[in-house]
């Protein structure tokens, strides 16, 4: 007795890519006003056929079916409302809908190498699903319900490639999205985290290159110590201050991790990505670029790009933390399969890259350093004025400010304030050398001898900038500490009452 309706569409047949013995059918009814789902399997040659419809809605009939060409019994089934997955070659469907539209499914393909599902919808486009690597694993530890523990999946190797990403598209764009630029990683959390969850980018010998962090849910960062973030409580160089005096300190010189706080600026990049915590799936694209360069409060640049350089293809590792757990996975980064760029000019790109970006965080410590000191200054002449010796303190303050000012002005262009600020005032040492990252970065290729005799120029003025700074804090910040103290300037300042008003 034959399982399928007499006069039933057949809508597509699909011999197994895997098992010559095998075959798939997808059939419709739905011209006889039956929306049922109609799918057929063979493992004998055609000889005896079994229904293959269970988890798929009565009322959705289907239209093609087809098989994972890496993953034997991994079937996938295009309907009229959309797309369904099986793990168990039929036996059970799950609906794999994800942010594909309600549409019908009229084809599907899959692209072997890649490893891309591509599906032709009815009146909504192309849509193409790159992740099968995770289908494939997810197969392997109980279909979708591997996202109920905590794992990190093994990533897909990524391209790095020019281009890519693009802006982020509104939900009602009519336009299609390219797929992201660089390394997607999928991991599942079973339970809210407790602690914070760290993703690490490390390289095949296991140096690190970028970690990302969210923060625990309810932790709250620790209160800043000073009036700058960067400000920290050890003395100047030169005498310990007495009681009861000012003390004017200076940051530290070492690179500060970026803040992620910038005002409008062209190429100055974006915040950095945090890993979400969601319980189940979550997805973190890493972009394959080292640590940006250090930004300060209202940074404007023009054509500067405080981007890390992006790695050199190679062998890279992935480590989750979450909650006292450590998990690691290793991918490759293919360049692009078009160019014939050799791992050396590759190699060469990315040290000139990591110089450059050192050296533009060296210049923006440094504009931080100036600015932190200028602040106490203020601040101290704020607290002491109408006091004795206010005009000495003041006269000394000023003079300091403006050497200070010099060397700031020197590196960064102050008077912008908007982005469009720097097509009325030029740009400074700062931006110049941030936009040799533009330069180098535009072609997978060795760095040009114009781009490191421009670096070389720009450096000697940095350099001549940031020793000056150097001596400034040397003896200029000591001397002006040393005349606070010599005026006695009190630690608590007690001001008169006010007159009480008479009715």
């Amino acid at each position: 007795k034959s399982i399928m309706p007499e006069w039933i569409q057949i809508n597509s047949i699909e011999a197994s890519p895997n098992d010559p013995a095998t075959a798939y059918v997808a059939a419709t009814m739905y011209k006889w006003d039956d929306y049922k789902p109609y799918l057929y399997k063979t493992t004998d040659y055609g000889k005896t056929w079994k229904k293959i419809t269970n988890g798929i809605p009565s009322t959705t009939f289907t239209r093609v079916i087809r098989e994972d060409p890496n993953k034997r019994g991994l079937l996938y089934a295009g309907t009229e409302t959309g797309l369904y997955v099986s793990f168990d070659d039929g036996a059970n469907w799950q609906s794999m809908q994800f942010n594909l539209p309600v549409v019908p499914i009229t084809d599907l393909a899959i692209q072997k190498r890649e490893e891309d599902l591509v599906a032709a919808t009815q009146g909504r486009s192309f849509w193409i699903f790159d992740d099968l690597p995770l289908l494939h694993q997810m197969m392997g530890a109980g279909g979708m319900s591997a996202v109920k523990e905590t794992r990190l999946f093994h990533p897909e190797d990524a391209y790095r490639m020019q281009g890519g990403g693009g802006v982020q598209l509104p939900p009602t764009a009519t336009i299609g999205k390219n797929p992201p630029n660089g390394a997607v990683v999928y991991y599942s959390l079973k339970a809210k985290p407790t602690s914070d969850v760290v993703l690490e980018f490390l390289d095949s010998s296991g140096k690190s290159i970028q970690k990302f962090t969210a923060k625990a849910p309810g932790k709250q960062p620790s209160p800043a110590p000073s009036s700058s973030p960067n400000a920290q409580a050890s003395p100047s160089p030169g005498a310990s201050p007495a009681p009861g005096t000012a003390q004017v300190t200076t940051p530290p010189e070492e690179p500060q991790a970026p803040s992620g706080e910038e005002s409008e600026s062209f190429g100055g990049g974006a915040r950095p990505p945090r890993p979400t915590t969601d319980v189940g799936l979550n997805r973190f694209v890493w972009n394959l670029r080292y640590a940006d360069a250090v930004r300060f409060p209202g940074m404007i640049l023009w054509g500067g790009d405080v981007r890390g350089p992006r790695v050199a293809p190679g062998n890279y590792q992935v480590r989750l933390t979450v909650d006292g757990k450590t998990f690691t996975e290793s991918f490759a980064v293919k360049p692009d399969p078009r160019l014939t760029t050799t791992s050396a000019d590759y190699a060469k790109q990315l040290e000139f890259g990591l110089r450059i970006r050192d050296k533009v965080t060296e210049t923006h410590n440094a504009i931080i350093q100036i600015r932190d000191v200028r602040k106490q200054v203020d601040d101290l002449l704020k607290r002491i004025a109408g006091q004795p010796g206010f005009k000495t303190i003041n006269d000394s303050a000023s003079e300091l400010k403006k050497k200070l000012a010099g060397v700031e002005e020197s590196l960064y262009q102050t008077k912008n304030q908007s982005s469009q600020d720097p097509l009325n005032f030029p740009i400074r040492l700062n931006d110049k050398l941030a936009s040799l990252t533009s330069v180098l970065s535009s072609a997978d290729t060795a760095p040009t001898e114009q781009t490191y005799a421009v670096y070389d120029e720009l450096v000697v003025q940095i350099d001549a900038q940031l020793a000056q700074l150097a001596q400034i804090m040397k003896t200029d910040v000591p001397a002006f500490n040393q005349l606070v103290r010599d005026q006695n300037i009190p630690a608590v300042t007690v001001k008169p009452p006010a007159a009480e008003s008479k009715p």
